[in-house]
């Protein structure tokens, strides 16, 4: 079965550019014209990844971001205007994976599709199902996080930053090292998109994510997960 993208624009141009150059690759297409048309469609017909531009009309794509993050991890890159770094990091603050930034080549479009689809995928489990840090637990098996009672809803590129801590327990990781093996090698200087995900993974995990006790920041050298107390 063929990979599915919604694709929200309202410049007729992208919209050509992007269907024609993803159904080249075998993706499978839909493209709309403004944010309420997208969730509509995305709710009667979930697609695996969804390009969404910021401006729209009516509802721009940070709004469409927040509604289909209240019922879906779908992932999302968002297409943003050059030079427009407040946008790049609002977007990823509402809950999306990646961005791209207008005018692409069509080989960066395809590149940062196959890398987030890539992330998208449930990382293999570990050698033991379960995994907890103090109030914090993972399913391994389910992909399922907890904070003591309360279920965490993460996105496949928070979800898979989390994985990158609980396998590395106790080891300091760096900027690069974390980028790298989450996003992929091309991100690997791509500092912003890493600080962004950090803070939103640490409003989902901890109980207070101005003094982390999961994921916690050594200045000069990287994050790492504290080992535990015995």
């Amino acid at each position: 079965m063929s990979t599915r993208i919604l694709v929200v624009d309202d410049e007729p141009r992208y919209l050509r550019l992007l269907e024609a150059n993803l159904n080249t690759e075998g993706y499978e297409v839909t493209a709309v014209k403004d944010g309420s048309e997208a969730i509509e469609t995305f709710s009667a017909h979930p697609t695996d990844l969804i390009l969404l531009d910021i401006m729209l009309p009516g509802m721009d794509g940070f709004a469409v971001c927040q509604r289909i993050r209240q019922f879906s991890n779908v992932p999302i890159i968002m297409l943003t205007a050059k030079g427009e770094e407040q946008d790049r990091v609002r977007g990823l603050d509402v809950g999306a994976d990646d961005y791209l930034v207008k005018p692409f080549s069509v080989t960066e479009l395809l590149a940062r599709v196959r890398a987030v689809l890539r992330r998208a995928q449930v990382a293999e489990v570990g050698q033991d199902r379960f995994f907890s840090h103090g109030e914090l637990r993972i399913d391994f098996a389910r992909a399922e996080v907890w904070l003591g009672e309360q279920p965490v809803y993460l996105s496949a590129t928070e979800y898979r930053l989390l994985l990158q801590f609980s396998h590395n327990i106790g080891k300091i990781l760096t900027a690069e090292e974390l980028l790298t093996s989450v996003w992929g090698a091309e991100y690997r200087d791509d500092k912003e998109i890493l600080w962004v995900t950090i803070a939103r993974l640490r409003q989902k995990v901890e109980k207070d994510p101005h003094v982390p006790e999961h994921i916690v920041t050594r200045s000069g050298l990287g994050y790492l997960m504290p080992p535990q107390e015995e």
